[in-house]
């Protein structure tokens, strides 16, 4: 008898520890996936107790999203649409963080949880929709050329042999002129102003990426000026997390409620000056 109830007493505690490992496993996989055993809340709940969205913009950006060096805030078309996005589902403009992404690291970022959603000058292509979800288009760039006021170069098809183009790391535009222009140089930099800086040293003939980030180079210089109109469609959309619905679809509407109500056209008339290319 005392030999039997030894032997339950092992057999209970023997089950007892499988289902502690089993209880420990299920746990080790909700977080790894961003959750816990009670549930993980999806980020727009998570924004909500927060009261605060954290947006990845640009902060070398002209326009679109610059950091002031006076004020130590970021400034552009991006940050101000951010903010209405924020009145719009959070009831308060100021309830919202701001952190620099760049076209490489913006991704990455997303995906590891820094920051809620990117908006920052980002195209919506079929390859990025592979890893994030997009909002609805909220501005509608294209491609063109950057290039000195006195350049030889007046369109895509003076881009030839020879010819040394600057892009950014990670940007669409570096991709599309390798198509466009396969015998050119493509000169890559981190960031748009390291690209600028480059072009204005002469270390290139052309700059090329989005005709929204060249009017804010060539408003900070007026030296420089688009040649050659657009190449590309480039529409700009908000990147969210894949499967993240609800955020997703209450930056849809508070989008579409800023283009209704006049606040959309208001920012980009403050912001964008399309008349660089002369």
């Amino acid at each position: 008898m005392a030999k039997t109830k030894k032997f339950l007493k092992l057999t209970f505690i023997s089950l007892l520890a499988v289902v502690m490992l089993a209880a420990c496993g299920t746990e080790k996989v909700e977080k790894a996936n961003g959750g816990s055993s009670e549930g993980a809340k999806n980020a727009l709940e998570a924004i909500k107790e927060r009261d605060k969205i954290i947006f990845g913009v640009k902060h070398d950006t002209r326009l679109f999203g610059l950091k002031n060096p006076g004020t130590g805030e970021v400034e552009g078309f991006d940050i101000d649409i951010a903010k209405a996005l924020a009145k719009e589902i959070l009831g308060d403009e100021s309830k919202v963080e701001f952190k620099e992404v760049t076209s490489k690291t913006r991704i990455p970022l997303l995906q590891k949880g820094d920051i809620d959603a990117i908006i920052a000058t980002m195209t919506i292509t079929e390859e990025r929709k592979k890893e994030v979800d997009f909002t609805d288009v909220y501005f509608e760039a294209g491609q063109s050329l950057l290039v000195k006021k006195d350049s030889p170069i007046k369109g895509l098809e003076d881009i030839k042999k020879g010819t040394k183009v600057l892009s950014v790391k990670g940007s669409t535009s570096s991709q599309n002129i390798r198509e466009k222009a396969p015998e050119a140089t493509v000169l890559e930099f981190e960031n748009y102003a390291e690209a600028f800086t480059a072009l204005k040293s002469d270390q290139g003939d052309v700059l090329t990426t989005d005709n929204a980030i060249l009017y804010g180079m060539a408003d900070e210089d007026p030296s420089f000026h688009l040649v050659g109109g657009t190449f590309t469609d480039e529409p700009y959309g908000i990147a969210v997390k894949k499967g993240e619905k609800e955020l997703l679809d209450e930056l849809n509407k508070a989008l579409k409620t800023i283009k209704s109500n006049g606040e959309y056209d208001k920012i980009y008339k403050k912001w964008i000056n399309e008349d660089f290319s002369k």
